[in-house]
């Protein structure tokens, strides 16, 4: 063989091996998405092949998405449940708080739905900065207002549907950006919230009487200004979108026994969540503690929930529905044991143990909705599970001031939250064996 057809030989031996490397390579980044349906192409099928590789899971980017949603926590439960939810009270000095907070819940949890299939297919940048822009605006229309149905409005159908809107696609994003440590990135996220629910609610109360309500919320629609507009400027997503067929609500995602079970398991828990942290103050005052005081046992019990960021490591080391499993169990002893508090230092101690159990389900439910199935559609499936335990929000709290009215006190409330709670994590462990296929393991 001469020496320049032995060189030809060569070269094509080395480009076959040099490619397939490469495509062993590119088999091990690349995960293959469902079948899409091209525009204008009848009845054709494709495979869209995405190279999504690993999650960097960390570096400054990744740390960024973190510190950005970590303001939108702040805004949506800080802002929105804690503070405007104390509003009307302040104003026309009765309690309408529990009266408003129901509906924020199902305001804040349904239009989740929409903006997590729109996120699936590309758009958010554009709903991200729509809403956010309304957001701001219902916040400076807050302060001319004086009537309910003004509060309602600019609360709870502008501000509300705002935060769904924002909130289910930003969960998602952390997960792009993260995988081998999701649970702590989940739960440093969620270290916003905490630290809002204490701030907003504390700096109201102080500032109101010195420069008067109008001023109050006029000051925090400025600081919606800055952490909304470093969210906008930050959060990026990292896959890029595909268009998965099964429309707005997929039925067919509840063939999953497991994600089924799991979203009927977060309806029943929502049922008696927040029961304790609406009533708190009301119950603090009924056993003799001061007005002004029953106010500062909730930010407590917010303040308790800042150290929620130990799950995360608890939930990378163990899996994160195990995690919920253990401490939203304590959550519903601490509801059914809330109504026995005797004295001010008894109540203290219950909200302190109930704020910080609760974190754990608060800041990781999204973590097993991803891993329940691919990230290409990671956003409707959230979407329609925050959607679906908007229902849990909406009657939670209404049957329990029922309940507490028929019976002229908070025991009965007490057994029913709690025992909500604790068999929402029996199913939980439900949907767990489902996915496993075991009794134990890591999830």
């Amino acid at each position: 063989m001469s020496e320049k057809s032995l060189s030809v030989e060569t070269f094509k031996l080395q480009d076959f091996d040099s490619a397939s490397y490469r495509l062993s390579y590119d088999w091990q980044k690349t995960r293959v998405a469902v079948d899409q349906e091209i525009p204008g192409e009848q009845a054709s099928h494709h495979k869209l092949l995405i190279h999504t590789g690993e999650a960097p899971d960390g570096g400054s980017r990744a740390w960024l998405v973190v510190f950005a949603r970590g303001c939108i926590g702040c805004i949506l439960y800080a802002w929105f449940y804690k503070f405007m939810g104390c509003l009307p009270s302040v104003l026309r000095g009765k309690s309408t708080a529990s009266h408003f907070s129901f509906r924020y819940y199902a305001l804040a949890y349904l239009p989740a739905l929409a903006a997590g299939r729109l996120f699936d297919l590309g758009y958010f940048k554009i709903p991200f900065f729509a809403a956010s822009s309304v957001l701001v605006a219902c916040t400076f229309l807050t302060a001319e207002c004086t009537q309910f149905w003004q509060f309602f409005l600019t609360q709870g159908v502008g501000m509300g549907m705002c935060c769904g809107i924002m909130f289910s696609p930003v969960v998602v994003i952390v997960s792009h950006w993260f995988s081998k440590r999701r649970g702590l990135a989940l739960t440093t996220t969620a270290v916003g919230a905490a630290l809002g629910s204490v701030v907003f609610p504390v700096a109201a109360q102080n500032l109101i009487p010195l420069i008067g309500f109008g001023w109050t919320v006029r000051v925090f629609g400025l600081i919606l200004m800055v952490t909304l507009g470093a969210a906008n400027l930050l959060l990026k997503r990292r896959l890029p979108p595909v268009n998965v067929r099964g429309g707005l609500f997929n039925l067919k995602a509840f063939r999953n026994k497991a994600y089924f079970i799991y979203c009927i398991s977060g309806i029943v828990i929502l049922l008696g969540l927040y029961t304790e942290l609406t009533y708190l103050s009301v119950s603090a005052v009924a056993i003799g503690v001061s007005k002004d005081f029953s106010f500062y046992i909730i930010a407590i019990a917010n303040a308790a929930s800042a150290l929620r960021v130990t799950f995360g490591l608890m939930s990378d080391k163990f899996g994160a529905l195990n995690t919920m499993a253990v401490f939203t169990t304590i959550t519903g002893i601490a509801t059914i044991i809330w109504p026995f508090a005797k004295n001010e230092s008894q109540l203290i101690a219950i909200a302190a143990i109930y704020g910080f159990s609760t974190g754990a389900y608060v800041s990781l439910y999204s973590a097993p909705i991803v891993a329940m199935g691919q990230m290409e559609d990671a956003g409707r499936r959230v979407g329609m599970f925050m959607s679906l335990i908007a229902f849990g929000g909406i009657a939670g709290p209404p049957i329990s001031g029922a309940i507490s009215t028929a019976t002229g006190g908070f025991v009965a409330t007490g057994y029913y939250s709690g025992g909500s709670i604790i068999f929402g994590v029996v199913l939980l462990l439900v949907a767990r064996y489902l996915h496993l296929g075991r009794l134990w393991g890591k999830f």
